[in-house]
């Protein structure tokens, strides 16, 4: 049981009379790379918002290396380890890449910061190589000095996985990490998360992309209507024809 990073028991969460999820149970093993696919409205960004405390189920619990996530505020469920990327990027427009990266390595750091945050990341040169190496791992280092607001929708995106990543989260929630992004770009990103799994980092994507799923799952399960209809190695499901019909109309992932 050590081995499990996030545990998912028995979670059920209804929007009016829509059930958006319906026992879902999940274990996601530490060091592996869990992906969750299905159809739009599948309920698999309810999933992620339940684990990490923007939604409360309606019956069930989430568990965090042991630690009980359920009703817990999403501040305080990054500060236990837990970073999720976004399906729509959540960063600061009129700050500079650079003090993005700056100001999440803080909040990872000192969970609150007082009067002068800004004076407080200029005097501290380790956390600015820190943040200016962070960039230089995604492709943005160039970029480090330009407003975020003048960002493509692919570059938001790889600057907020750097917000993360420089949290050093023990799990890593990725809602489609490589929407909007170039093929270029997206293979760009698959090669960083396969350099982050070497590092021992677990994460769980959410992703259409199945280029992007079959390159870097090592589990995958299968949402269809709120609940789980399959779950396997990525060679399982390319050939499960349940997840053909519900997840692709019948033709092959």
């Amino acid at each position: 049981m050590s081995d499990i990073v996030l545990d998912v028991s028995d979670v059920n969460k209804t929007f009016g009379g829509l059930q958006a999820l319906s026992h879902i149970n999940l274990k996601i093993e530490k060091g592996r790379t869990h992906a969750v696919i299905g159809p739009n409205g599948a309920g698999k960004s309810t999933l992620l918002n339940v684990c990490v405390g923007r939604l409360t189920p309606d019956t069930g619990s989430v568990m965090f290396k042991g630690t009980n996530l359920t009703g817990r505020p999403p501040h305080e469920i990054n500060q236990l380890g837990v970073a999720r990327v976004f399906q729509t990027p959540e960063i600061f427009l009129d700050l500079t890449l650079i003090q993005n990266v700056e100001i999440a390595a803080l909040a990872s750091r000192d969970g609150s910061f007082s009067f002068n945050p800004f004076k407080s990341m200029f005097a501290e040169k380790e956390l600015t190589d820190e943040a200016e190496h962070t960039l230089e791992d995604i492709g943005l280092y160039h970029l480090k000095d330009e407003h975020t607001g003048n960002l493509s929708r692919g570059d938001k995106r790889r600057l907020e996985l750097a917000m993360c990543l420089i949290q050093h989260p023990s799990l890593l929630l990725l809602d489609e990490p490589t929407a909007g992004m170039s093929r270029h770009d997206t293979n760009r990103t698959i090669d960083l998360l396969k350099r982050i799994k070497e590092r021992g980092m677990t994460k769980v994507i959410i992703e259409h992309d199945m280029h992007v799923v079959f390159s870097l799952a090592d589990w995958i399960s299968v949402l269809a209507q709120g609940a789980i209809i399959a779950e396997g190695t990525p060679e399982e499901i390319r050939g499960n024809p349940k997840v053909q019909e519900a997840y692709l109309g019948g033709a092959h992932v």
